[in-house]
């Protein structure tokens, strides 16, 4: 038997169907050509490669589980694999596409009217506007509950006050779905870019996810039309979870996609350096360290297969998705730090990809809901007690 070099070795790609396994290596071949030629300078500069925006709309990878309205209405699974090999480019990247189709055009496909999507859903697929998410505030993250963003009526249309803060692609976005409290309860707003009194500035200073734009949204007697309401909203949170779920999704995906490049260069790493006579990867300590992340990669494969495969039965519970970006994420983490310890001091510079996806999946572990709060999602449900304060 030949050795092992790849990065599916319970042959997963099996399990897919044509359609997925094309999606995938369409995606697969445009991140090698275009995205990782250029995405370690974009991480240096803290820039995001806005360039890329058409290329992604001409490929059908924004908002690409939906249907109509322009968009591929590919596979749950075929999703999530475009979500995977944008991350295996860059988690900024993944980002970028995520908040595009599952935080603004999803909200807009459950919850909008038939005049907003068809305004908004066919010119955000192409990626000639772009939109962005307004749920967390400065001082309310895991407790979005506790919100102080207000919407209140006046005259014919609403004024908002308030801010939004770690918000991708804020100073970019076109249109803002934003999440306001109103007399009845929490509701989401399209507010478009130019709106008197609506600006955005972005955060500099990261460490993590350079290779995106993250902003804060600030609105200051923000005048807006009744009509930017969205009337599907008046679930409040429930409305904002459900896209949060949409998110997670993808994000559980892009974490197999980070943990798969920082594997693969540590494999490459280890076979190729040479220390006391031969290569590293001959020693009992590196292999047990790539037998540990080949291993965490194939079980995460699975996880995402059969996640996918419930989403698409519309069988899939908002538990399920927490289970695997809780877990997925963490895995990949540690593996990041396995392939750069590998690598010993080249996995501090940027000539290898590892350190660059080690920090961005420190964001990862954070947003679209902690670690330590989806542990918090998962006791609940299999103990029927809350945690919760």
């Amino acid at each position: 038997m030949e050795p092992f070099t790849g990065l599916d070795y319970y042959r997963v790609d099996e399990m897919y169907s044509d359609e997925e396994r094309l999606v995938r290596e369409t995606v697969r071949a445009f991140v090698d050509a275009e995205v990782l030629p250029l995405i370690e300078a974009h991480h240096r500069r803290g820039t995001f490669p806005v360039e890329l925006i058409p290329r992604l709309g001409a490929l059908g990878m924004l908002g690409a589980n939906l249907h109509g309205y322009g968009c591929a209405g590919i596979s749950d699974v075929a999703y999530g694999l475009i979500m995977q090999e944008l991350e295996r480019g860059d988690s900024g990247l993944r980002s970028f596409a995520s908040v595009q189709g599952a935080l603004a055009m999803y909200p807009i496909y459950a919850f909008g009217t038939e005049t907003q999507k068809i305004d908004w859903l066919p010119r955000l697929a192409r990626g000639e506007k772009v939109g962005c998410f307004g749920l967390t505030e400065p001082d309310h993250g895991s407790d979005p509950a506790g919100m102080v963003t207000k919407a209140v009526r006046r005259g014919d249309g609403y004024v908002l006050n308030g801010s939004k803060l770690w918000i991708t692609n804020g100073t970019i976005a076109d249109v803002a779905v934003v999440w306001a409290r109103t007399e009845e309860g929490i509701r989401g707003f399209l507010v478009e870019k130019g709106t008197p009194g609506f600006s955005a500035r972005e955060i500099h200073g990261k460490f993590s996810l350079r290779a995106s734009i993250t902003s804060e949204l600030i609105f200051q007697d923000c005048r807006i039309p009744s009509a930017s309401l969205l009337p599907g909203s008046e679930q409040g949170l429930k409305a904002a979870f459900m896209c949060l779920d949409q998110a997670r999704y993808g994000i559980a995906w892009g974490a197999v996609g980070a943990a798969t490049a920082c594997y693969d260069a540590a494999l490459k790493y280890a076979k190729a350096r040479v220390q006391f006579g031969r290569p590293i990867a001959g020693f009992q300590l590196v292999q047990q360290k790539l037998v540990r992340m080949l291993t965490e990669i194939t079980k995460a494969q699975l996880l995402c297969l059969r996640l996918g495969q419930l989403k698409g039965a519309g069988r899939v519970h908002h538990t399920h998705i927490s289970l695997a970006k809780m877990n997925n994420v963490e895995k990949a983490r540690e593996i990041a730090r396995l392939a750069r310890e590998i690598l010993g001091a080249a996995g501090i510079v940027d000539e290898y990809p590892v350190i660059r996806h080690m920090l961005n999946l420190e964001t990862l572990y954070t947003y679209e809901g902690t670690h330590e709060i989806h542990t918090l999602i998962l006791g609940r449900d299999i103990t029927g007690l809350s945690a919760f304060a």
